[in-house]
């Protein structure tokens, strides 16, 4: 076969075959900087402190531009409405979370307020909070959406949890009714005495892609693939092309040189 790939003809289509390899091959390499020029970075402004009314309401869906927007929020906090939430991992290390149920001019919102290595560690702070006068107070902290209630497991606490449900909290807040609720919740930047402040790092930017010229791309490197590949086989057929005419044109030699030798005798 490679006698067949040095004959003249077949160097002059590989010479084609790889021009137009590369030239599919360049604009394969467009399409790509077209789509890295294309893409975006969708930012938002989550660092800089609003009020939480500003972008919020209650009683309505968490809008995807403020998840995770740190925000300032007044109200007082319900005595008999704080609670524990398991399971909740601080710098990848398990604890617990303890919330409260602080009550603003707007609505309800569930606060985050502090993480704890230990059940019990928790439950001792809860009961200090408890302890504590109602006051007005204002919370800065990160904005996230409601989270989806888990069912405890079976034989464990009715009312634990390992998630940050506001459906599930305004069943166990104490005589809470109709009133207005956000359906989110706020990570305090600053614990209160004997818990962790909760790490809550800002959330990572989206990055819009252009797929569609990077499919155009791979179709280019493919088409690039394929002419090479047809030179191939247009070489390799030739060759078994000749390669037939060969054995035919020796059977017919062997037969007639057979019916000579019989026509002889």
């Amino acid at each position: 076969m490679l006698h067949m790939m040095l004959r003249p003809r077949w160097i002059a289509a590989l010479i084609l075959a790889l021009a137009i390899s590369a030239a599919f091959a360049l604009l394969g390499q467009w399409q790509i900087e077209r789509a890295i020029e294309s893409s975006t970075t969708i930012e938002y402004p989550t660092e800089d402190v609003v009020a939480l009314t500003d972008v919020a309401e209650p009683d309505g869906p968490t809008a995807q531009a403020i998840t995770g927007q740190r925000v300032s929020v007044e109200g007082s906090f319900v005595p008999t409405d704080f609670s524990l939430v398991e399971g909740r991992l601080n710098l990848g290390e398990a604890g617990w979370w303890v919330l409260g149920h602080l009550e603003t001019d707007a609505g309800g919102l569930p606060i985050a307020l502090g993480w704890a290595p230990t059940e019990a560690d928790a439950q001792a702070a809860l009961a200090e909070l408890e302890a504590e006068t109602p006051e007005p107070v204002e919370f800065l902290g990160r904005f996230l959406p409601s989270e989806a209630p888990v069912k405890p497991e079976e034989g464990a606490d009715p009312q634990s949890t390992s998630t940050v449900a506001v459906a599930q909290l305004i069943n166990q807040w104490e005589g809470f009714d109709d009133r207005p609720v956000y359906f989110g919740y706020v990570i305090s930047d600053d614990a209160p005495v004997g818990l962790t402040a909760i790490d809550a790092p800002p959330p990572e930017q989206e990055v819009d892609v252009n797929w569609l010229n990077i499919f155009y791309a791979v179709e280019w490197v493919v088409f690039a693939g394929f002419a090479i590949f047809l030179w191939y086989r247009l070489v390799r057929d030739a060759v078994e092309r000749e390669q037939e005419e060969a054995e035919l044109a020796a059977a017919d030699a062997a037969t007639a040189a057979e019916k000579a030798s019989v026509d002889a005798s």
